[in-house]
């Protein structure tokens, strides 16, 4: 089992892997976006020498593969994740975050989907597109996703103040 790990991993969701969530322990982990810090590309399949044994060289490739910048920041990011603060810090602002957005009214938020530092609020009648440009009407970034949801992906060093102040433009442009 291939776990896809590139956006809900390290630290995302309060754990180092989302699945360890869900107590699942897959074969290979597929890494991206966190291990490269938000700076530079770069993208890793993480697992045990019998199962990356079975490659030899010239059956794979890798788009950034070999970057040396890449490389050496996503060691930092792996070193910083070692010590548990980030993913500990994403839990306990995710708490605050899901809290915030579970307290929306039902019939302006139809439901909110997520974990740590990651969610997605799906609506009852609006479409996301309109909630996005709004909220970048009010200095706040999200991702639209299907019609009627976004994704709300902050950053795990955003502060309890600066993600209070994200979570009031949301309630501003939905209540």
């Amino acid at each position: 089992m291939i776990a896809d790990e590139i956006q809900s991993g390290l630290g995302r969701t309060g754990f180092t892997f989302a699945c360890t969530a869900e107590g699942v322990v897959p074969d290979a982990y597929l890494l991206g976006k966190a291990l490269g810090g938000g700076i530079v590309p770069v993208s890793a399949m993480v697992s045990t020498w019998p199962v990356l044994g079975v490659l030899q060289p010239g059956q794979h490739g890798s788009t950034f593969g070999g970057n040396p910048l890449a490389c050496a920041v996503a060691r930092e990011v792996i070193a910083m994740l070692r010590s548990g603060e980030y993913q500990a810090r994403s839990a306990l602002l995710g708490r605050r975050m899901h809290e915030r957005l579970a307290a929306l009214p039902g019939n302006v938020v139809r439901a909110v989907h997520g974990r740590g530092l990651w969610a997605g609020l799906e609506f009852a009648s609006l479409s996301g597109r309109e909630v996005c440009e709004r909220l970048a009407d009010r200095g706040v970034l999200a991702k639209e996703t299907h019609e009627t949801m976004i994704r709300l992906a902050p950053p795990l060093v955003i502060s309890q103040d600066d993600l209070d102040w994200g979570l009031d433009r949301i309630e501003d442009v939905l209540l």
